[in-house]
């Protein structure tokens, strides 16, 4: 804080002159001069009136950007330290600003001590990811973190940034001259960044009940590969198998927990098949293996059947918080203005990247709906938000609550339709929509001819003629069935290689020999759970935030090469209380994953014996109401249940306590359901 005050001094304040340093000041003193006559004379110094000269003729110096930047970081710094100050110094007892007890510390006085070895798996994003290898703009960088931690290198260079972020387009795997790997270790996903934790309350919890390093294990991999391929070229599925079993005889043959989180779940549930799998396709543990090792899987915030905001960021690097930017300020994004290119930049990476193609919707229009039907038809997001704020309603029935309250029509909402090309194409009856055909799909072989002139940011948009753009768009609606066509269509490439590494249908009969195949492992919808009755699966999420479900596209307000053709209409708007806002849909979840793909498996694809769940083990649903913060002292909140925020719900840390202590979810009361995802799950026609 001094150093910014001196530095904006020094820059900007005309210097005083000390006389008592040797140096004139302003202001001259007079000299005193005898003329003939011995008179006194006052003479002003030639240097004084050239002074006064000067000072006569300065205005009022204008503010500039550094002083209004310098006076921002000064009430900043001040703020943040004075609220520091008082953190320290108000007393503890002071109504309103109790910290709340760790539940790691009141639970370990009721007696709970470490029981069975947990281990931990992240999701894509927050896991870390440092450089061993780079190009020369690399210089300095070795085994610093290029994801995960200040992220300086975005601002200090972020062409070159990006450069070693990217995976190879056609293999997924490393570009030539470039390695970057996971951060191993707990250090790996125990905060994203500076400040803002995702592990680290789980693992100072779990530590209170005497975890450490011998019986508590972070399984970090390279979040951007397929599944199969971290691997191939890193061995992580081998290593977290040789850990699981390592860890289960050094803790006297306890079985492991698994704590998987978000897109590390379906990377838990590909593992659990090539676990069993021969190989060399599979880990060739054998049929019993999972039996042996494992007591539980505690999914939290799962995207079992896929998120919806996937298939935006394939389509156009967008998602709802991109499109509100974009809404209030058009200049900080698009390449007309400023010539960024930003989310030019953001798409041609995220498409190198397999992972993001495990998250899209899988199921079809079996489970998301079709053009007139989905499973949460009838929702509404005003009643929804009045009913989560009133506790009395939810808590009077804990399994299944009264959805009479959430389900009522107010207007017409056909989720189903994850793009529609215009608000009305959203809501028309599907006998108005214009049928798709294959021929929609035929790409022309001659893009337009100024392409090469442009920048230097490519995409796959640039292989596309304008007119085979607009045809796409042109009052067009797009279902889960029929956007996979699409994104075949507006990414071939990008497709054609990460559909060799997953499958998003479902499957007619479990016991056909393709799917031995490991591009069917992570969706619970084509792959059996394995032989393990005794074991336990938990589906841990948040409720009652809005999430994105389906969206209102446009073109972009441009014909400009290297530029991305669609974009988010942020112009759409629902009626009060409706679920349409900024051109995106929402419905209940956990701002992230919907409750659909959350709960569904837990809820009725594997409840009781099924085809997908032939041994019948025990799945339970445990929802966490949103509550947001009281107070700042209480952080990102201690009942959240936003997506990332929610590793911290004392809730939640709770039962993960306890299950690694080794409670089972009958004794912690079974299900405990506040959404209407049975009723959901009863809409959606699977055979079982």
């Amino acid at each position: 804080m001094a150093s910014i005050l001196r530095f904006r001094k020094l820059c900007y304040v005309e210097p005083v002159k000390c006389s008592s340093l040797g140096f004139e000041s302003f202001e001259t003193p007079k000299i005193e001069k005898k003329d003939d006559r011995g008179a006194v004379k006052a003479v002003e110094s030639t240097v004084g009136e050239k002074q006064k000269k000067k000072s006569s003729k300065r205005q009022p110096r204008e503010w500039r950007c550094m002083d209004y930047c310098c006076l921002t970081v000064g009430y900043v710094c001040t703020a943040w330290w004075l609220l520091l100050f008082l953190y320290h110094c108000l007393p503890a007892a002071l109504p309103g600003f109790q910290v709340p007890e760790a539940p790691g510390a009141r639970l370990r006085r009721e007696g709970l001590t470490a029981l069975h070895p947990v281990v931990l798996v992240p999701g894509i994003v927050t896991g870390g990811l440092e450089l061993w290898e780079g190009r020369p703009c690399s210089e300095g960088l070795f085994r610093k973190r290029l994801w995960g931690g200040s992220f300086t290198e975005i601002f200090k260079r972020p062409l070159c940034w990006l450069e070693h972020l990217t995976l190879h387009n056609q293999t997924g795997l490393d570009p030539p001259g470039i390695r970057v790997r996971a951060v191993p270790g707990l250090v790996a996903a125990d905060y994203f960044a500076p400040g803002y934790f995702v592990w680290a309350v789980l693992i100072e919890n779990l530590a209170r009940i005497g975890y450490e390093g011998k019986n508590l294990y972070m399984a970090a991999y390279d979040w951007r590969l397929s599944f199969q391929n971290t691997e191939i070229r890193d061995q992580a599925l081998s290593r977290l198998k040789s850990k699981i079993e390592l860890m289960f005889v050094t803790n006297g043959n306890k079985k492991v927990v698994v704590v998987p989180h978000s897109m590390g779940v379906i990377y838990f549930f590909h593992f659990l098949k090539w676990v069993e799998s021969p190989p060399p396709m599979g880990g060739g543990g054998g049929t019993g293996w999972c039996a042996k090792h494992i007591k539980a899987i505690m999914n939290i915030g799962p995207a079992f059947l896929g998120v919806p905001k996937a298939v935006s960021n394939i389509f156009s690097a967008e998602a709802k918080d991109v499109a509100f930017v974009r809404s209030m300020d058009p200049g900080v994004l698009d390449s007309e203005i400023l010539g960024l290119q930003t989310l030019e930049h953001v798409m041609r990476v995220c498409r190198t990247w397999d992972s993001i193609i495990s998250l899209i919707p899988k199921g079809g229009e079996t489970i998301w709906g079709n053009l007139d039907w989905s499973p949460e038809e009838g929702y509404n997001c005003d009643l929804a938000k009045k009913r989560y704020a009133q506790p009395s309603l939810l808590d009077s029935n804990d399994t299944n609550s009264d959805g009479k309250m959430e389900f009522q029509i107010k207007e017409s909402v056909r989720y189903g339709r994850i793009i529609s090309f215009g608000k009305a194409t959203s809501q028309l009856p599907s006998s108005q929509l214009p049928n798709l055909g294959s021929k929609d799909f035929l790409r022309t072989s001659n893009p337009t001819k100024f392409n090469s002139l442009c920048s230097e940011v490519w995409t796959e948009y640039d292989e596309m003629s304008r007119d085979g753009i607009r045809k796409i768009a042109e009052n067009k609606a797009y279902t889960a069935r029929t956007f996979l066509d699409l994104l075949r269509f507006v990414a071939p490439k990008m497709m054609q290689r990460a559909e060799a590494q997953f499958s998003h249908g479902i499957a007619d009969n479990l016991d056909d020999p393709k799917y031995a195949h490991y591009k069917y492992w992570s969706n619970p919808l084509e792959t059996k759970l394995p032989d393990a009755p005794d074991m336990e699966i938990y589906c841990l999420y948040g409720v009652g935030l809005p999430t994105e479900r389906s969206y209102v596209y446009k073109l972009s307000p441009t014909d400009r090469c290297k530029s991305i053709p669609f974009r988010i209409d942020s112009s759409a708007e629902g009626s009060d209380g409706g679920c349409l806002k900024g051109g995106v849909y929402f419905v209940d979840g956990d701002e992230s994953v919907p409750v659909l793909s959350a709960g569904f498996m837990c809820a009725k694809g594997w409840k009781g014996r099924t085809r997908f769940n032939p041994s019948g083990i025990a799945t339970y649903v445990r929802e966490y109401r949103h509550k947001p913060p009281a107070s700042l002292f209480e952080g990102r909140g201690v009942e959240s249940g936003a997506h990332v925020d929610i590793m911290g719900n004392v809730a939640l840390i709770e039962d993960v306590l306890r299950v690694a202590a080794g409670a089972t979810g009958v004794e912690m009361g079974g299900d405990r359901i506040y959404s209407d995802i049975m009723r959901m799950s009863d809409r959606i026609n699977l055979r079982l």
